[in-house]
């Protein structure tokens, strides 16, 4: 019976899961804090004098990514705690424009990457890719008979010129994209507010590529970058979504633009509904290489213990 009351007293355990990613919001930034669980909440504590003075609750199976900054400590049951939630850890640098490091929440099942792979190293299959891409991102279809480096000089041209539009629209001087992401200072106020956008927008776009199952590495336009598919996909969005709003905010000259922008970041993805629209855009765009995923071989071993039903997207682990 001791046994027993023993069980009986100790609290409910809620199992943890995953929720899709089109129902989280996008980001946070967390800078100068610790971060742990304490009674079972993902909380920012700010210590004064060796004492935990003020707790911040993140509903962190919630958020896509969580960006942490220089100054942010974080606990083991913390990392677990987002790695069970589905939520993506960044290790940035200010203004979260250079990464050291993430945390993966999810990643590329093997069904999903061989059919990632397929269409990469196909070359007429990844000329498909590339296309609908393009389609996608300039709203009309690309010219016949171009290759792929091609269709890339093509982009570039039309990137220039939207660039310069931008600076006309918003009153702002240009004189290109030029930054280093080794200096943050040194690039003038237009390429800062860029860079700290373009960053937000490759975290919530690497989360959104995890959550399906797929390799942020494998790319299409993009190669040789760890984040390769992740530039692909984002650069469909970005002159929809962040590059306007950097110009935007470059006009307005503001005292801390880095923070600025992320501000007007989280609400543009939040207006636009953007984390809706990432993955099914990516399952349209690599459906355009017209192959079905390989199903699995004949002799391949099943899983010696099946995994449990989730809610989550495809790529998310389970517990």
């Amino acid at each position: 019976m001791g046994g027993c009351s023993e069980t009986m007293s100790q609290p409910p355990i809620i199992p943890l899961k995953p929720i899709p990613m089109k129902d989280r919001i996008s980001m946070i930034f967390v800078y100068y804090g610790r971060i742990d669980v304490k009674d079972g909440a993902f909380v920012v504590i700010n210590e004064v004098d060796g004492e935990d003075r003020e707790r911040k609750h993140i509903p962190v199976g919630s958020v896509a990514c969580i960006m942490l900054e220089p100054g942010t400590r974080i606990s083991h049951a913390a990392v677990k705690l987002a790695a069970v939630t589905g939520t993506l850890l960044i290790w940035v640098g200010e203004a979260g424009v250079r990464l050291y490091s993430s945390g993966q929440p999810g990643g590329a099942r093997s069904d999903k990457l061989l059919y990632q792979a397929k269409l990469a190293l196909d070359e007429g299959l990844r000329l498909k890719v590339v296309r609908k891409m393009f389609e996608m991102r300039f709203g009309e279809k690309p010219p016949d008979r171009r290759s792929v480096d091609q269709l890339r000089g093509i982009e570039g041209i039309r990137v220039k010129k939207l660039y310069e539009l931008l600076a006309r629209q918003y009153r702002v001087k240009w004189k290109g994209r030029r930054y280093d992401p080794k200096n943050w200072d040194s690039g003038d106020l237009v390429n800062r507010c860029l860079s700290a956008a373009t960053s937000c927008l490759y975290g919530i776009t690497e989360a959104a590529v995890l959550a399906a199952g797929y390799a942020p590495a494998v790319g299409f336009i993009h190669s040789g970058k760890p984040l390769s598919f992740v530039y692909d996909i984002a650069d469909i969005f970005k002159f929809n979504t962040v590059v306007p709003l950097a110009f935007k905010t470059a006009a307005k000259h503001p005292s801390q633009p880095d923070r600025e922008v992320r501000i007007a970041c989280r609400d543009v993805f939040r207006e636009t509904r953007l984390l809706k629209k990432i993955i099914p855009s990516i399952e349209e765009i690599l459906a355009a290489g017209g192959i079905d995923p390989p199903p699995p071989p004949k002799d391949a071993q099943p899983p010696a213990i099946p995994e449990p039903e989730q809610i989550g997207d495809e790529g998310h682990r389970s517990k």
